[in-house]
């Protein structure tokens, strides 16, 4: 991923983990409209993510309309008709688009540690790599013990969300499905190294 090191990292990620029950009526929802807006204006109206106050749904629409915004109109077509594993896939690598800190993770450690045939990826491995990370990024060491507390293990349910690691931190090889598979490798580049496999990147 290019990246400038002195950009700072979005850390918002706490809100929502996948959406993976509303990723695709919202992606099907966009297939008809054209209009991220009118889409969620439209999950808002209709209290589609079902939240009982109404400042955490706007909260939490505005997160998943900003992932999916993150794929293109050929991947949110997909996601429309996506089965669950590819559901959770296709929104594992939305979420890491939108968050380099996440992505850096998936690729640097989940991925690394996978292709070097470590068993697992524990909270230890996070905490190591947002050690390295703090040193070119200031807001990391600024945050709290228990705002660091909420990214670590938000980071641990998302992966577990995306069907990558079990609830022991045992990493799950990914089997991506040949059509997710050939919209990732159109990444350059591919976004196939969000994920533990061999598959080709």
């Amino acid at each position: 991923m290019t990246r400038d090191k002195s950009q700072r990292y979005r850390l918002s990620f706490t809100t929502g983990r996948l959406f993976l029950q509303n990723a695709s009526p919202a992606a099907d929802m966009y297939g008809r409209v054209r209009d991220w807006r009118d889409v969620r204006a439209a999950i808002d109206a209709n209290n589609l993510l079902q939240s009982r106050a109404s400042r955490s749904a706007t909260r939490m629409s505005g997160e998943l309309v900003q992932r999916l915004q993150q794929l293109t109109d050929s991947e949110v077509e997909l996601l429309s008709i996506a089965v669950a594993e590819e559901r959770a896939h296709l929104m594992w690598v939305a979420t890491c688009r939108r968050y380099a800190l996440i992505a850096e993770f998936a690729e640097e450690v989940l991925r690394e540690r996978f292709l070097q045939l470590a068993a697992d990826v524990l909270p230890e491995h996070f905490d190591s790599f947002i050690r390295g990370k703090a040193l070119w990024h200031g807001e990391l060491s600024e945050v709290t013990p228990k705002t660091m507390q909420k990214l670590r293990s938000t980071s641990f349910l998302l992966m577990r969300d995306a069907g990558l690691t079990d609830d022991g931190g045992r990493i799950i090889p990914a089997v991506l499905s040949t059509r997710v598979l050939d919209e990732l490798v159109k990444q350059t580049p591919s976004d196939v190294r969000f994920f533990p496999t061999r598959q080709a990147v």
